[in-house]
């Protein structure tokens, strides 16, 4: 109860202090600026020229702090040692590509772009397709999108569930071992399995993202005229013929939106790996390795160089999409 009160108090003390802010700044503004007397003109067109600043100053300033300032001081650190006092010149990179940690993390995750993204789009396109066509759809869509809702490290708790893993005589509790057992199988230490054991971590993040790409992918199929889809069914054409090759080609700028935002979303993949394998038994991934250095390792000049690894592969996909949104608009 206590820390419900402090968060609606936090909640109410954010707003009152944002209203505050644009009403004490406009106050302020027309009391500098005031539209009458002989310069009302001058003064209105000045503060109309200030006004938006107003409103984007506050975002401006986070977005200064919060992710220009640790871009530049990361691009510093890289030239740095472990302390980040002294300079090390390009040592950093030099190891950076001569390591094989990196080189598995680098694996790992382009393996993680191919799956995850391309799983969750498939598995949200069909979602969203079959769910409107059948009248509790509503229904599974609230479902699907469920996981959504969950943190990823409540996401791979309930999936550490489904592959847990029991001694050979006890009550196999993981779902995916019970199955195996029930069929007269072997119990496997799912996550454990080399190679493998990478899938069985995307299994989590596409099970997560399908939600979100069924509902923006859901959207744009209702988007589609209705006398584009008569035609088609006047021509002959079946339900299938009709999805691809009408549906998804109308279509196909917002499936590369879905898909490249999720792709963004694998580069900085952490959460699930930390929580389900700490990137043991081959799933390292650049996120986790680069919180290891800087945590476990206690070496800011090489995390900062991951970081900026992270950074050089996950800008051109975010120019891509925002161009793509602009041609959109």
């Amino acid at each position: 109860m206590e820390q419900l009160l402090y968060a609606l108090v936090s909640m109410a003390a954010g707003v009152g202090a944002c209203v505050f802010y644009f009403w004490g700044t406009n106050k302020l503004l027309d009391t500098v600026f005031p539209a009458r007397g002989s310069h009302a003109t001058r003064n209105i067109t000045r503060a109309n020229a200030i006004r938006p600043w107003l409103f984007l100053g506050p975002a401006i300033l986070l977005l200064t702090v919060y992710l220009v300032y640790p871009v530049i001081n990361s691009a510093i650190l890289s030239f740095y040692g472990p302390s980040g006092e002294e300079f090390v010149g390009t040592a950093n990179y030099d190891w950076l590509f001569a390591d094989e940690g990196f080189r598995e993390s680098m694996r790992n995750n382009l393996l993680w772009l191919v799956v995850v993204p391309a799983g969750a789009t498939f598995f949200g396109l069909i979602a969203a397709a079959l769910t409107d066509r059948i009248s509790w759809g509503n229904i599974a869509k609230s479902l699907i999108f469920m996981p959504m809702a969950i943190s990823f490290v409540g996401a791979s708790v309930i999936w550490k569930f489904i592959y847990d893993i029991r001694g050979e005589n006890a009550d196999q509790i993981g779902i995916l071992n019970a199955i195996v057992v029930a069929f007269g199988g072997e119990p496997q230490a799912w996550i454990t399995i080399p190679f493998w054991n990478n899938f069985f971590l995307m299994i989590i993040l596409i099970w997560i993202q399908t939600g979100f790409a069924m509902v923006i992918l859901s959207a744009a199929l209702r988007g589609i005229s209705e006398e584009t889809i008569e035609a088609a069914v006047l021509d002959g054409a079946s339900p299938l013929q009709i999805f691809l090759k009408i549906k998804v080609p109308q279509i196909w700028g917002t499936i590369a939106v879905v898909w490249t935002t999720i792709t963004i979303l694998v580069l900085k993949v952490f959460d699930i790996v930390l929580a389900m394998t700490n990137g043991q038994w081959g799933t390292q991934v650049l996120a986790n390795y680069m919180f290891d250095w800087m945590f476990r390792g206690l070496d800011f000049g090489r995390s900062a160089t991951i970081a900026l690894v992270i950074m050089a592969m996950v800008i051109p996909i975010m120019i891509w999409n925002i161009r793509e949104a602009r041609k959109d608009a």
